[in-house]
């Protein structure tokens, strides 16, 4: 299992909160290595998330929910 992680996008305050805004791949779906798989927000700073491994997707993370930097967002198996 490969776990998938909300960037650190703040490194002035590592405890700071941002935004999944949008999931690319549905919860069950399989996705491959370096697949865009979401897009995150944190201040005004957007960011795409990878995949880092091939496999099926678990979404733990509804979009627009707050997400804590470093905290885990999917997991692939």
């Amino acid at each position: 299992m490969t776990d998938l992680i909300f960037p650190q996008l703040s490194s002035d305050n590592p405890q700071a909160t941002g935004v999944l805004a949008t999931w690319y791949a549905a919860d069950g779906d399989v996705v491959a290595a370096d697949q865009l798989v979401a897009e995150v927000q944190m201040d005004k700073v957007d960011a795409e998330v990878v995949a880092p491994a091939a496999g099926t997707i678990r979404l733990l993370v509804e979009e627009g929910e707050e997400v804590a930097q470093g905290a885990k967002i999917a997991e692939i198996t």
